[in-house]
């Protein structure tokens, strides 16, 4: 009697668990896809908006990991030049993504941010040293199909059109990024390597703010405040420990509901309501990329 009911209690705990994970890993996902909300509210070029949010990030995470007592120190130089170059590509990504909101619309970033899975499966055979499948070209046309739904007319000068070639580059190297990636997540604490990787950033983008300087408004600092601690630190933290009892595969599935948040809050704080055109081009982009990821699974 006894046994049964400690096995009953066990199994309601760890189902408690899994559940708050659950919510962890969904609040998480509302924070990044509400970020891209920044690229509107924050009056400043791409380059300052994400050395905000890498430089505050960076600040947040350093003194949570040394609380948690995890350390910073990673085992090579090798390791510390690979960090550094993702840094890059994290500037870069974000980057991109702030340039595709600010010349477009949040749903013209996020939808053709949310490109990056099908962009990681046809790289992956590169790193994987694999051969490559032709099969992965179907969800690749089906996501080009979804693209050209979403941008109205294809000439350069269009703002959709710029916002959907900037959002397209972002979502690139996003899958570059998370391809590396995958070599550190065996030996370190997500954590560690977002600080790490914020911190290469603020270093990449440090000399492209001296040559163009700008001057934030008291508005803007804390709104670069809030997106690299809250929508950054916060929410990279809460995803990493979502991801405890929650598999990679679940999360990357939950996580592909960035855009409905985000496009959602734009809608909301901002009064842009995507077309029905663009709501249908961004269905199959995002069809294209759960299909991916339930592949994978």
């Amino acid at each position: 009697m006894n046994e049964t009911y400690a096995s009953n209690a066990g199994k309601g705990l760890l189902a408690s668990g899994m559940s708050r994970d659950y919510v962890l890993i969904h609040t998480a996902t509302l924070l990044f896809g509400v970020a891209g909300l920044f690229g509107k509210l924050v009056h400043l070029s791409p380059v300052s908006i994400v050395f905000g949010r890498v430089f505050f990030a960076a600040l947040f995470l350093g003194p949570l990991i040394h609380l948690t007592g995890r350390t910073l120190r990673l085992a090579s130089t090798r390791d510390y030049l690979l960090m550094a170059l993702q840094g890059l590509i994290l500037a870069v990504h974000w980057g991109t993504f702030f340039q595709s909101i600010q010349v477009s619309s949040v749903a013209v970033g996020l939808l053709t941010f949310a490109t990056f899975p099908v962009f990681t499966t046809l790289l992956e055979p590169l790193f994987d040293r694999k051969p490559f499948r032709w099969r992965t070209l179907a969800p690749a046309l089906w996501t080009l199909a979804g693209v050209s739904l979403v941008v109205p007319r294809f000439h350069p000068g269009e703002p959709v059109f710029e916002g959907a070639l900037w959002g397209l580059a972002s979502g690139l190297t996003f899958a570059v990024l998370s391809l590396l990636n995958r070599r550190f997540g065996q030996r370190y604490h997500g954590a560690v390597v977002s600080f790490w990787q914020d911190a290469a950033a603020v270093l990449v983008l440090f000399p492209f703010l001296c040559l163009f300087p700008e001057i934030p408004t008291v508005t803007d600092f804390g709104y670069l405040l809030l997106l690299g601690v809250l929508f950054t630190g916060v929410s990279h933290t809460l995803f990493i420990q979502g991801m405890k009892t929650v598999s990679a595969r679940k999360a990357s599935i939950i996580a592909s509901l960035e855009p409905v948040y985000g496009i959602a809050a734009a809608c909301f704080f901002l009064g842009e309501v995507p077309t029905a055109r663009s709501l249908a081009g961004g269905a199959m982009i995002l069809a294209a990329a759960l299909w991916v990821t339930l592949r994978k699974g």
